[in-house]
């Protein structure tokens, strides 16, 4: 795996995006619980409930992106917990708790690909890459379906800026043949979404 994330200091990433001395003990009680949970990221004992909180709290923690991508090991942590599940993909035999496990961690990832700050080191790293996996699936189930659109809400957050250079990376990888199977073999909704993906690629086409 390429270009993984250096070390940086979580307080620093945070305390540098803060509005005013008002807002800095609520910012500070933020930052403790986020601190507390990526730390737990790295610990497999933890690593379950901090995948769930993280996910549910992502919106209300201040640049977890940047949190993310720059404490060490949390990357390479969320990166195994993908991984592990790809022998259940095929024969399809993974379960609803395996499927929300993973889908905690695509949520994480997906807040790192949306981010300004985190979204090129994101694709220079190769990240979408460990998705396409799950896009290359066919069964109905639900825990198979909930993987396949958290997989493409990760894609889907990296179009949607319009940035050519994304375009032209993904472009560069199996995604336009993975959306045009998903849009044969996947429910409605998952149709939906890749069609959206597919959309951005032809606009940037021609553009």
């Amino acid at each position: 795996m390429a270009n993984l994330p250096p070390p940086l200091s979580m307080k620093s990433v945070a305390l540098s995006g803060a509005s005013s001395p008002s807002s800095s003990s609520n910012n500070d009680r933020k930052l403790s619980s986020a601190e507390q949970l990526i730390l737990d990221l790295s610990n497999p004992e933890l690593r379950e409930n901090a995948l769930h909180e993280l996910s549910k709290k992502r919106e209300i923690f201040q640049d977890l992106a940047p949190l993310l991508w720059h404490s060490v090991g949390t990357i390479p942590a969320l990166l195994q917990e993908i991984i592990a599940v790809y022998p259940a993909l095929s024969p399809p035999t993974m379960t609803p708790a395996q499927s929300n496990r993973v889908c905690n961690a695509l949520a994480l990832l997906q807040c790192v690909a949306s981010h300004t700050d985190t979204r090129m080191l994101f694709l220079k790293a190769h990240l979408p890459l460990y998705l396409y996996a799950f896009l290359n699936t066919s069964s109905k189930s639900r825990p198979f379906e909930y993987l396949r659109l958290t997989s493409l809400g990760v894609i889907g957050a990296l179009v949607k800026v319009d940035d050519t250079e994304v375009i032209r990376f993904l472009l560069q990888t199996e995604i336009v043949p993975l959306c045009l199977w998903t849009m044969e073999n996947g429910s409605e909704l998952s149709k939906t979404v890749s069609l959206s993906i597919f959309r951005c690629f032809s606009l940037d086409s021609h553009a």
